[in-house]
């Protein structure tokens, strides 16, 4: 065979092939669009009742519709069934034609808010979609933007509409944060003494070591302190030498300096057991021992063997750690949820499974500029000494405010302005409404006025009810549709509106 012929022969074929694929592309996009066919049989004059009739239509691409099962040419989604009903041959296209109350307009599938009330292309060449649209009524309210919209029951399950009762209930607040644990300031005590001199022995444990009230601590030795006991004791002997025969005068004289010398010991920290001790001896001691004042664990030692010290100088700090204090960090907008009092849980990473019960004890005055928080003051018990100084630990407190009408965090929706909710009025009809908004718990809001306890609000799927409401609107505002674009028809014609 020469080779043009050949070289014809393989061109025919090629073609042949390409037409079919195109007609079978064809037929799968454009086959679910065509008028519906009615029985040929059927004799003349007789009328043609509606019909049921499947239809087949893409989740993603809701103009892409076919009357067989199968995938979309688009996307590759499987496409889903829908029933609609199929008017008679010669009725106008459109869903549900000459429907009371009703009318269809043609949808961009690409810009919904292009619209026209004829079919045909839109400005960027895809097909047209048909809407069924109720005509405006008087009832039908706005909420800036949000007109009452209904939808058929087919079309809520696929978009996953779900309604609630509005209720009076416990209006609780769980609120989470970690805390810092430190020594209750009340429990701790530091150990100095108000004379100058040399530490001579400590007789304190180490550096977190545990002591007991009235344990002796360290032994000083401090020229102004043994001056202090000369005094005391020159002061003692002079009463005593003075007897019953010394004038009244003078012997309420040697009384008042005894007393002068005795509290000026005290001042010095002595003890009254040491003074005591020193009266029966009648010997100054060179050295004086400072005990504990209270029982606690030493944090603090800054003191060595040998060191002078001065009057202002810390030698301990001695801290009673059976009960300490939590510090931690809640947000402003929390503070409607804290009270004094209120109790409070907290849990440790190194004790799984153990929580340790505390209360409020202070909500402090003033706010951190830079993390918009207030700290919060807990005591906790802690006998066992689990809870250490400077550990973190989870904190959870539980606000209650008592029975509140409150709704689901998800059935509000913020247009920046107002505050939306859908109220469902029964047989698919939504009704926006306006709510004025209170606290916020973990899941729910509190609402202040727009609802009224028993009505049911949209929780789940709004937001696709919500782009219905703020079409519907939009024509209801503008009188019928937008003005006229030019849509194309499907021959490629531009047909004005």
């Amino acid at each position: 065979m020469p080779t043009t012929a050949r070289r014809l022969l393989l061109l025919a074929a090629t073609s042949i092939v390409l037409a079919l694929l195109m007609t079978t592309a064809w037929v799968r996009m454009y086959g679910g669009r065509s008028a519906p066919r009615g029985p040929d049989s059927a004799p003349s004059g007789t009328p043609v009742s509606a019909a049921k009739k499947d239809l087949y239509f893409c989740p993603m691409h809701p103009g892409m519709r076919s009357d067989r099962p199968g995938d979309c040419p688009i996307c590759g989604m499987r496409m889903v069934p829908v029933a609609e009903e199929t008017a008679p041959p010669g009725s106008p296209p459109g869903p549900a034609a000459g429907s009371p109350g009703k009318k269809t307009l043609y949808r961009s599938t690409m810009n919904p808010g292009e619209v026209s009330d004829r079919p045909g292309k839109d400005s960027m060449g895809m097909e047209m979609v048909p809407v069924e649209m109720e005509e405006p009524s008087s009832q039908g309210t706005t909420v800036e933007g949000h007109a009452v919209v209904r939808i058929p029951d087919l079309k809520q399950r696929l978009i996953g509409v779900a309604t609630q009762i509005v209720r009076r209930g416990p209006f609780i607040r769980r609120i989470k944060t970690v805390g810092r644990v430190t020594v209750d300031e009340t429990r701790l005590h530091h150990v100095h003494t108000k004379v100058t001199g040399w530490i001579e022995a400590l007789h304190s444990p180490a550096t977190g070591e545990y002591v007991r009230k009235g344990q002796p601590l360290l032994s000083i030795y401090s020229p102004e302190l043994l001056a202090s006991q000369e005094e005391y004791l020159v002061a003692l002997r002079n009463r005593d030498a003075m007897g019953d025969q010394a004038p009244p005068a003078a012997g309420q004289r040697a009384e008042e300096l005894l007393e002068s010398a005795r509290q000026r010991l005290l001042l010095f920290d002595l003890t009254e057991e040491q003074i005591r001790r020193l009266t029966a001896s009648g010997t100054a001691e060179r050295t004086v021992t400072l005990e504990a004042p209270i029982s606690g664990y030493v944090l603090v030692r800054n003191v060595t063997h040998g060191e002078r010290i001065e009057a202002n100088t810390t030698l301990i700090e001695i801290a009673d750690l059976s009960r300490v204090w939590v510090i931690a960090s809640v947000y402003e907008y929390e503070l409607p949820f804290l009270r004094v009092g209120q109790p409070a849980e907290m849990t440790l990473s190194y004790l799984p499974g153990r929580s340790i019960r505390g209360r409020v004890a202070l909500v402090y005055p003033v706010l951190d500029a830079a993390t918009r928080t207030v700290q919060v003051r807990l005591e906790f018990p802690n006998p066992d000494l689990k809870l250490k100084p400077e550990m973190y630990a989870d904190v959870e407190l539980r606000g209650d405010l008592g029975e509140r009408l409150a709704v689901p965090e998800s059935a509000v929706l913020s247009t920046g302005t107002r505050d939306i909710v859908f109220v469902s009025q029964g047989e698919g009809t939504f009704e926006p409404r306006e709510v004025r908004l209170g606290l916020r718990a973990s899941d729910a809001v509190e609402i202040l006025d727009g609802l009224a306890e028993g009505e049911a609000v949209v929780t789940s799927g709004n937001f696709l009810i919500d782009s219905e409401s703020r079409l519907k609107s939009a024509l209801q505002s503008a009188g019928g549709p937008p003005p006229a674009q030019p849509a194309s028809t499907p021959d490629g014609a531009s047909k004005e509106r």
